[in-house]
This record gives C-alpha cells, sequence and structure tokens, in this order.
C-alpha cells in the first residue's frame, strides 16, 4: 500500500445517469502505420484530433481521451443535456465526413493508402460513472457497462458508418430522429455481451 495515499479525502466523482458515449476508430490504421515513419503518423493524428476536438467544442460534446487511434467522447455530462443522444449523433456523424475530406487532402503528403482510412464509430446510451482517478497523472475517467458497450458498437461496426446500440437507437426515435437511422439486417456477436 502506497503510504504517501491520502485515503481520507474523497474522490471528486459522480454518476451520471443520462449519456451517450463515442469510440471512434481509424479503420486499417495499424497496417497503415506500419509502413510511415512516426511523423507521417502523429501529422495524421493530429490533423484528425484538431478537426474531432473543434467540432467537439462546437457540439457541446466532452472528450475522455484517446488511446493510440481510437477517439473517445461523451454527451451529458459534466453538464446534463436530454439532447445527449442527437448532439452525439451529429458529432459523429461531422467526424466521419471530415475524416473523409481529411484523408484525402493528407494523402499527397502521407502516401498510397492514406485516403483509404475511414472512421468505424459506436454509441451507446445510459448511465456512467465519472470522475478524477488520482494519482501522478490524474485525470477524469468514465466507467461502467455504457462505455463497455459503445466500445462493442465501434468494434463490431463497419468502416465508413456509425453504429449505435438500441438504446441510442431508441432515443433517436424518441427524438423524432428515426430517419436519421438503418436498422441491422442482422445482428453482431458483441465480446462479453452476447447477440445484439
Amino acid at each position: 500500500i502506497d503510504e504517501t495515499a491520502n485515503f481520507d479525502s474523497e474522490p471528486i466523482a459522480d454518476m451520471f445517469p443520462a449519456t451517450t458515449i463515442m469510440f471512434g476508430d481509424i479503420a486499417d490504421f495499424t497496417a497503415w502505420s506500419a509502413s510511415r515513419d512516426p511523423t507521417e503518423v502523429f501529422i495524421l493524428l493530429e490533423a484528425l484530433y484538431g478537426a474531432f476536438d473543434r467540432w467537439a467544442q462546437r457540439l457541446g460534446i466532452f472528450k475522455i481521451e484517446t488511446i493510440g487511434d481510437c477517439y473517445v467522447a461523451v454527451a451529458g455530462l459534466p453538464e446534463p443535456r436530454p439532447d445527449h443522444a442527437v448532439a452525439m449523433v451529429k458529432f459523429a456523424h461531422r467526424c466521419l465526413k471530415d475524416m473523409e475530406t481529411l484523408v484525402q487532402t493528407l494523402e499527397p503528403r502521407l502516401g498510397t493508402g492514406t485516403s483509404s482510412l475511414s472512421l468505424r464509430s459506436g454509441l451507446n446510451s445510459g448511465p456512467v460513472m465519472g470522475g478524477v482517478l488520482r494519482g501522478e497523472k490524474a485525470r477524469f475517467q468514465l466507467f461502467g457497462d455504457t462505455i463497455n458497450t459503445a466500445s462493442r458498437m465501434e468494434s463490431t461496426g463497419k468502416k465508413g458508418r456509425v453504429q449505435v446500440s438500441q438504446d441510442t437507437a431508441e432515443l433517436l426515435v424518441e427524438a423524432g430522429k428515426e430517419s436519421w437511422g438503418n436498422p441491422r439486417a442482422d445482428k453482431v456477436i458483441a465480446k462479453g455481451k452476447g447477440e445484439m
């Protein structure tokens, strides 16, 4: 046990009952980056993440982190908002469109194959626990099944598409945005979740 840790003070944490989480992953990034030098990889990531960050700021989306080539964001915290699902779908769509444009623009500089990269996004809605996980590199973190399901929506999705869970789809229907989506013809097998 770390004897310097202060277990007497309360952590900064809360429950957020109504959120929508997005995991956005660059499809085919691993193979693409294997044949590039580090500066080229970072040119791509900085361009994409910079564009995503600007949309997040405009649309009131909270960026949680980037994990390698995966961008994680949430709507509905720190301030609650009833339109969290609608706002996140708008954000995911803008990221998808910006990526399509940026990879075309960057291909002359970063080489053949750059324009074939695309975003695969997964969204899920529900409650999350969030707070500042203290320590040497303290930062805001989210926990809960809502996060896991959003990740599974990304990993079972199709590149160039935004896949939403049933929970998110129902919120979109309630908001009158049913025309935004197309139901999958098949079901997916999500790790740890079974058939969805």
